[in-house]
């Protein structure tokens, strides 16, 4: 409960909606509550991270998959053109996004933290050192590390 606020900003930059955020930070304890019961868990905080992330990036696609759902069913396909990139547009987009979770992946834990708090959660150096308890320059040099080693893997493809 101590980190709940720098949680809900991380959540809420990436569903981009405060109420969306509570209700992913809410479900996110619910899980954490049942595995961390169940065994002691090496890094509680860093998982618990991870939980909100994975949540609210399904919570997001499940959005943006229920918004077309909508469009579909108030609109005539025949009536509206086709707002969509095209179909090698779609698949170079796939492989962009496949290679910088990857290079993501490939990032030590602080700094794949630091960049994920900085990039999709809106957090301030100054939250992230606090967050990581280290100094305000330690924390800008994980994120720029974290920004450089996945810009390096991008351009190497």
């Amino acid at each position: 409960m101590a980190h709940r606020g720098e949680l809900l900003a991380y959540a809420s930059g990436i569903v981009g909606d405060h109420a969306d955020a509570e209700d992913v930070l809410q479900e996110a304890f619910l899980r954490f509550d049942a595995v961390a019961s169940a065994r002691p868990l090496d890094e509680p905080l860093g998982y618990l991270y991870r939980i909100v992330r994975n949540l609210a990036v399904d919570g997001r696609r499940r959005k943006t998959r229920e918004g077309r759902l909508i469009l579909a069913d108030t609109t005539q396909a025949e009536d509206t053109p086709e707002d969509r990139p095209s179909p090698e547009a779609e698949a170079a987009g796939r492989d962009e996004l496949r290679a910088m979770r990857d290079a993501m992946a490939e990032l030590p834990e602080r700094t794949r933290i630091a960049l994920e708090m900085h990039r999709f959660g809106g957090c301030t150096l100054k939250d992230i050192a606090a967050f990581l308890d280290v100094s305000i320059g330690t924390a800008h040099g994980l994120v720029i590390s974290g920004l450089e080693h996945c810009r390096a893997r991008l351009c190497r493809r």
